[in-house]
């Protein structure tokens, strides 16, 4: 029998998400609209008038976030059960992953390791550098994919010393601490703090979009990183501030990865969207959830539980 009070809250969370959803978009627009307001010379009240309601909307959507705080480890409980979780941060707010984090255990799953990429995993400058110690680092009877993107790489290196593969045995963790050992030798991600263990799923969080001339280039590799970690265990999801062209999730919509994807991980409705976008990928399903182009929806369809 379906639990009662879990359907009321799943409504609840999804109405709450796309409300979210929309407040978001609206309080992105208004700096544009006040800008163009300034610019033809509107008076002072029509400004004053702008900037409250860019105000409220800021306030509903921190009173947004606050609910989905609240409401988020009841929304996703039981959703990964008993699934270990690669946790990969590549140019994101501590906060997001760590909050991502949360909700895998609040879901029942496990954070089997945390790794904390640097920007030189996306500076095409460290490319040729990321790309060696790829192939040096790589554990004893893995393979890296046949190609010559760095993202690629780093992600097939990833993938090989952290998650469990569809057709073969758990990694070795001591050859796992080793590769992330010598990508943080290599300034290619932080100090690993910690024994990391295998995980089945991996969730790729990561920032705004890149900036500077290389900024489409930076974006390709974060993506391809995430689809190579997809490929490898099974499933994993790329999470982003937005969706825009230059940032990981909007060039992972682009080029029409499998992965699934989730803009907004800034927020509360996007990271219970991030957890239970895991929980579809642990399922065999993809999606592509949040408010920015090339979303399906909000947030993925929230499972009902059984009960006895």
């Amino acid at each position: 029998m379906i639990s009662r009070r879990y359907h009321r809250i799943a409504l609840v969370a999804v109405f709450v998400l796309a409300l979210a959803a929309g407040v978001v978009i609206a309080t992105v627009g208004l700096p544009q609209r006040i800008a163009a307001t300034v610019a033809a010379s509107a008076t002072t009240s029509e400004t004053d008038q702008l900037r409250a309601e860019r105000d409220t909307l800021a306030a509903r959507q921190a009173s947004g976030d606050e609910f989905t705080a609240l409401i988020g480890p009841d929304v996703v409980r039981d959703t990964l059960t008993g699934v270990p979780v690669t946790v990969v941060a590549l140019g994101a707010d501590p906060a997001d992953t760590r909050a991502v984090a949360e909700l895998v255990a609040a879901a029942g799953g496990t954070v089997a390791a945390e790794v904390v990429l640097t920007p030189a995993v996306t500076d095409p400058a460290r490319a040729d550098q990321l790309r060696d110690l790829s192939a040096r680092l790589l554990p004893s009877g893995a393979q890296l994919p046949a190609s010559s993107e760095a993202g690629t790489l780093a992600g097939g290196l990833l993938g090989a010393a952290l998650l469990v593969p569809a057709d073969g045995a758990a990694p070795d963790p001591q050859q796992a601490s080793a590769v992330l050992a010598g990508l943080a030798g290599g300034g290619f991600a932080e100090q690993p703090t910690g024994d990391p263990a295998a995980g089945r799923l991996a969730v790729v969080v990561t920032g705004e979009q890149f900036g500077g001339v290389d900024a489409a280039g930076s974006a390709a590799t974060a993506t391809a990183l995430a689809a190579e970690l997809d490929r490898r265990g099974a499933g994993a999801v790329l999470a982003g501030r937005d969706a825009a062209a230059h940032g990981a999730v909007g060039a992972a919509r682009a080029a029409g990865d499998p992965l699934s994807t989730v803009d907004g991980v800034g927020t509360g409705a996007g990271r219970i969207a991030t957890v239970l976008a895991l929980a579809e990928r642990n399922g065999g399903g993809t999606g592509h959830y949040g408010s920015g182009d090339g979303s399906e929806g909000p947030v993925p369809a929230v499972p009902q539980r059984s009960v006895g």
